[in-house]
């Protein structure tokens, strides 16, 4: 079991060092399609795609009556454009004929929604609802693996190891520090372990150094 004192220090010290997620939306519905669009698509095109989408249509009840053509033209070049307008077209008619416009706050009932997965409902939870969940990316993932908090194998595995050892008052916030320690320092390919500041914590630096 890692030693949570450790844990705490190494997230204090990215909360220090490493740079503000960009996007600051707080509203549930835009995180959630901004985090559909995201779906193999560079953080960059997500966002700039998402304010194009959300300044023609905002709210569900808009969205809903765009046609698929006209969402897959906003939100072009996002990965897979075409089928993430039909998802996205859809998921705005749920949300406003089924929820009364209110995206879900709770796990079961945003999992329902076509194309949204655990990170995407933990997401929309954390940053969305302000709830105490842990959204797992590939990010997260891989950084909660080489620092050797987890040693799991999927996604899904590493929310339920962090679950049992991250403190609560981190839940909401890991991802998005993680995100962007992620892009900035470890990165997937050739991290930059010599400029990370919490190498000295770091099981995957340590293996490199023997």
């Amino acid at each position: 079991m890692p030693d949570v004192r450790e844990i705490e220090e190494v997230i204090r010290i990215l909360q220090s060092t490493v740079p503000e997620h960009p996007y600051k939306s707080r509203n549930p519905f835009h995180i959630l399609i901004a985090t559909i669009i995201s779906q193999r698509t560079k953080d960059e095109v997500t966002y700039e795609v998402a304010n194009r989408l959300f300044a023609k249509y905002p709210r569900p009840k808009d969205l809903k009556k765009a046609s698929e053509d006209e969402i897959a033209k906003l939100i072009y070049p996002a990965g897979f454009y075409r089928q993430k307008a039909k998802k996205i077209k859809e998921v705005a008619r749920i949300i406003d004929e089924e929820y009364g416009g209110k995206v879900p706050d709770t796990l079961e009932e945003l999992l329902k929604l076509p194309g949204v997965g655990r990170k995407t409902a933990n997401i929309v939870l954390s940053r969305g609802y302000g709830k105490k969940a842990i959204a797992v990316d590939t990010h997260v993932h891989r950084i909660a693996n080489r620092l050797g908090w987890v040693h799991t194998k999927t996604p899904e595995e590493t929310e339920r190891a962090l679950m049992e050892i991250l403190p609560e008052k981190y839940w909401i916030g890991i991802n998005t520090l993680l995100v962007m320690f992620g892009r900035t320092i470890c990165r997937p390919i050739a991290p930059k372990c010599d400029e990370c500041p919490v190498k000295n914590y770091c099981e995957f630096y340590k293996r490199k150094k023997k």
